[in-house]
């Protein structure tokens, strides 16, 4: 498993639970508010970290590490990624949470089914009309989109994961119709965060992208409640 980046303890990325993240390389998005562009556009030029680095960081803090969360990049584009998941679960008494974009169902299919995951965190980039632009692509088939989000849906309905959708709100690339098409897209999801945007040194394109006022946050808030009550605002200020 290639490792860019560890960080040891983290009260925010795993939800209800103390956890490692670990970061992986490569992204087949190229969205211009990505906030870790070197994983994404270079990710060799990052120092890579060992696995027993990683193992012996696990070690040291067992008892006090409830989960770990693996983020990237995209985890699932790393082929070694579901024999990566079961070292976890033999090794070390940890609860596993993915993020990903959702366009790999099958990866995500293959790690739930084996219960190599417990939570996934998916990311929605925009309404579906407006995907391509937000994932900086020319075009987008959807298709996979909507296999990764109706299957994690039906899974947590199941008991099978917990998980969440949510969405970073990009000024320059979101309108107030995205959300009124996502909420009736999700209908019914169990939790669904709007994150806020702040530019980064490592940024991929911030060109004509900016913050949106909280107060327009929480208006986008109000027209998905109908259809998702568990939608809450992360990382406002």
């Amino acid at each position: 498993m290639k490792i860019h980046g560890i960080n040891g303890l983290s009260l925010l990325d795993y939800p209800g639970r103390m956890a490692c993240t670990i970061f992986t390389g490569h992204c087949n998005f190229r969205c211009p508010f990505c906030h870790n562009g070197t994983l994404v556009l270079n990710p060799d030029s990052q120092p890579l970290k060992p696995e027993e680095e990683l193992f012996d960081l696990l070690k040291n803090r067992e008892g006090r590490l409830e989960g770990i969360a693996i983020t990237g990049g995209e985890p699932t584009l790393n082929k070694d990624l579901p024999e990566f998941c079961r070292k976890i679960k033999e090794n070390f008494n940890l609860s596993i949470k993915l993020d990903t974009n959702g366009s790999l169902p099958e990866v995500v299919k293959a790690l739930v089914s084996e219960k190599l995951v417990d939570y996934i965190a998916m990311d929605i980039k925009a309404a579906p009309a407006n995907y391509a632009a937000a994932v900086g692509l020319p075009s987008f088939d959807m298709g996979v989109i909507f296999d990764s989000t109706d299957f994690i849906m039906e899974s947590g309905s199941k008991g099978l994961i917990d998980y969440e959708f949510r969405t970073t709100v990009v000024g320059g690339i979101h309108t107030e119709n995205d959300f009124i098409k996502i909420g009736k897209w999700l209908k019914g999801a169990k939790a669904y965060f709007l994150q806020g945007y702040r530019t980064s040194e490592d940024q991929l394109n911030p060109v004509g992208l900016s913050t949106v006022p909280v107060e327009t946050m929480e208006h986008y808030k109000e027209i998905l409640l109908p259809n998702i009550p568990n939608t809450q605002l992360r990382g406002v200020v």
